[in-house]
């Protein structure tokens, strides 16, 4: 079958950690041989790639076109308008995509399915798509687009016209498709899919002896992430070290925090860093600490896991589903600075076999996504498929 991937949340040149857990599902998905796909991953418009103007100018000089790992990758521009363009974004983006996908049918892609993700503007954009191009849609929930989102009563609207509109719904965790049902969804047409980890990627690496027990965060720096109260433990577990992996805006909040609480000669502070080498940093570790407040499914638990590292982490959303077992880690009792030295304290007093806590991330590989992704899509056609053709037909007499 021929799909079109569609999403803002997608890797690109300029910034390759960018969506990169979208990219990798695809990637899983075509490797099986049964999919052939296409990616329209837009691109927010801004005239000026001079790099005074910071992360806009990076946004400027995305190419239009690049091949990643294979795959065919289009991204055309889209406009984002201050202040009003939250209501607006998804009518804007469909408009902006659509000579793009229109481009690819006269070419010879005329794929079989839309496959999106993210639910806003994302997925309400692909239901204007799929609507207007006469195709399937599959629409993947990701997280804050279920959980924050529908607080904000037109896009609450506007996600509930897509879902309803979508022949599929696919969440990465049951805690997400609970909160698609809530919304009023056929709990039929909603699968929870979890997300998979790159089992060859993400390795146990040869650890050298160290007596200090190393804590590592890896994330975007930001206030859903809340690495301040990772942080704010540390003055309750002394002799803990902490490295965080990731840039952001909260950077120099948290570089100020731990000077203020005495911490700073204990924290490192990497920047942002590129997949590939976050195994060395998994490896090194002795704990990953995730203390979000929201999370649908957290790539970066399992791929601490599969490097043998066991993991700390909020109690939220889809996580619990993630850390289920001893050898996983410890889930908090709280997200505050205590909750994290407690839970912290309460692995290394049970702190499980490294190699034990490899075999938990081998059960998930990507391969039951996939399995399942394919099940769903052959499902789809066969259904409409028949109908689209017989449609085709009287429009074409």
């Amino acid at each position: 079958m021929k799909i079109l991937t569609f999403s803002t949340l997608f890797p690109n040149a300029e910034k390759p950690g960018h969506g990169i857990f979208v990219e990798t599902r695809l990637r899983h998905l075509v490797a099986s041989g049964q999919v052939e796909a296409r990616v329209v991953a837009p691109v927010a418009w801004f005239p000026s790639s001079h790099p005074r103007f910071g992360s806009y100018a990076k946004q400027a000089r995305v190419p239009r076109h690049e091949t990643r790992h294979g795959l065919q990758v289009a991204h055309p521009r889209y406009p984002v308008l201050p202040k009003v363009g939250m209501n607006l974004a998804p009518l804007l983006l469909a408009q902006a995509v659509k000579p793009a996908i229109a481009r690819l049918i006269d070419e010879g892609y005329d794929f079989d399915l839309i496959d999106a993700h993210y639910f806003y503007p994302d997925g309400v954009a692909a239901a204007m798509l799929a609507r207007h191009f006469n195709k399937p849609l599959v629409i993947t929930a990701r997280g804050s687009d279920i959980t924050l989102l529908p607080q904000y009563p037109l896009p609450r609207r506007m996600i509930r016209w897509a879902a309803r509109r979508a022949d599929a719904v696919i969440t990465v965790c049951n805690a997400l498709r609970d909160e698609v049902v809530a919304l009023g969804v056929d709990a039929d047409r909603v699968t929870s899919l979890r997300n998979g980890v790159d089992l060859e990627l993400f390795q146990p690496v040869e650890r050298a002896a160290d007596a200090t027990f190393t804590l590592l965060t890896v994330g975007h720096l930001v206030p859903v992430k809340a690495q301040e109260l990772i942080i704010g433990a540390l003055p309750l577990l002394p002799g803990v070290r902490l490295v965080v992996a990731g840039d952001g805006p909260n950077r120099g909040m948290l570089e100020n925090l731990a000077r203020e609480l005495k911490v700073d000669g204990r924290v490192s502070f990497l920047g942002a860093v590129p997949q590939a080498q976050l195994r060395e940093h998994y490896g090194r570790a002795d704990a990953l600490v995730l203390a979000s407040s929201r999370e649908g499914w957290a790539n970066v638990l399992l791929e601490s896991m599969a490097c043998g590292t066991p993991v700390v982490a909020s109690r939220v959303y889809g996580t619990p589903e993630v850390v289920a077992a001893p050898e996983a880690g410890v889930l908090m009792a709280e997200r505050s600075p205590r909750g994290v030295a407690d839970a912290v304290n309460a692995l290394r007093a049970a702190y499980p076999d490294r190699a034990a806590t490899r075999r938990y991330a081998e059960g998930f590989s990507w391969d039951d996504t996939s399995t399942g992704q394919l099940r769903i899509f052959d499902a789809i056609l066969t259904r409409t498929q028949p109908q689209r053709a017989r449609i085709f037909a009287h429009t074409s007499l």
